[in-house]
């Protein structure tokens, strides 16, 4: 096993932790791992992300849901519009070569770091006084699943930390629940955009497995520190993470696109 491989699955507890403590931001740090240091092709890595961020997802949301921090109904529709979109950004992403779908992709990081950074408003105090959980108009429900779908499946990323303001603000769902009931959706969106990519990608599946595994342990860690940590400060330290990843994503592909010739 090379250097970069090792580091990879090191940087696997990340991921998990992410997932589990944020309900979001693991494709966004998985895609760069296994692109620039497991050195799968951009393709590979975004399908396989869309594997491991489901699977460990899918592990993550029972612990949040034993406590209380999913709510299943509108999580299930949400996810069932968001893996239309996902399958149909999976097929298409397939055909879209690889130092697009890595812009795309940069680009996206660089939106939610920005929307990390910022925050977000709360949600609307109802008339006694409380924020409470708002009844859903389906057809934007259906939408908002749909479109974030597509941009998951797309460039296997954008899912929890699209979900979660969705859900929070659409659906005045509190934080903590939020989180709890996106990964419900990632993991519905994710198995989707996976089998569009699967008619075009094969996978390194010990390399994956082994990534999912590490993945899957690091989030029932951050499902245990969920309530736990400040919620602004670590959104806004994980925001500017997500930035400097994401520009130097950009700095690393665009040059080559301009000229052909790698920048480093």
């Amino acid at each position: 096993m090379d250097t970069g491989t090792l580091i990879a699955l090191l940087l696997a507890v990340v991921v998990g932790v992410s997932l589990g403590l944020l309900g979001g931001g693991g494709s966004i740090l998985t895609v760069p791992i296994l692109t620039y240091l497991a050195g799968m092709p951009p393709q590979e890595a975004i399908a396989a992300s869309l594997f491991i961020v489901g699977v460990t997802s899918a592990v993550s949301v029972f612990s949040h849901a034993r406590a209380g921090r999913v709510r299943w109904k509108i999580g299930l529709i949400f996810g069932a519009a968001g893996m239309a979109g996902a399958f149909a950004g999976g097929i298409l992403g397939g055909s879209i070569p690889g130092v697009v779908l890595m812009i795309l992709f940069a680009v996206m990081m660089v939106a939610t770091a920005i929307a990390m950074i910022r925050g977000r408003k709360k949600a609307a105090v109802g008339a006694n006084g409380s924020g409470g959980e708002k009844t859903l108009p389906l057809a934007r429900v259906l939408l908002d699943g749909f479109v974030v779908g597509l941009a998951t499946g797309l460039v296997g990323a954008g899912g929890g930390f699209l979900i979660v303001p969705a859900l929070n603000l659409l659906g005045g769902l509190p934080i903590a629940v939020a989180v709890g009931t996106s990964l419900l959706v990632i993991a519905m969106k994710s198995t989707a955009g996976l089998s569009g990519y699967l008619f075009t990608v094969q996978l390194d599946w010990p390399l994956v497995l082994s990534f999912t595994g590490i993945a899957i342990v690091g989030s029932l860690i951050g499902a245990k520190l969920a309530g736990r940590i400040p919620e602004q400060a670590l959104r806004k330290g994980f925001g500017y993470f997500v930035l400097v990843v994401g520009v130097f994503v950009l700095v690393k592909e665009i040059p080559p696109l301009i000229t052909g010739t790698p920048l480093f």
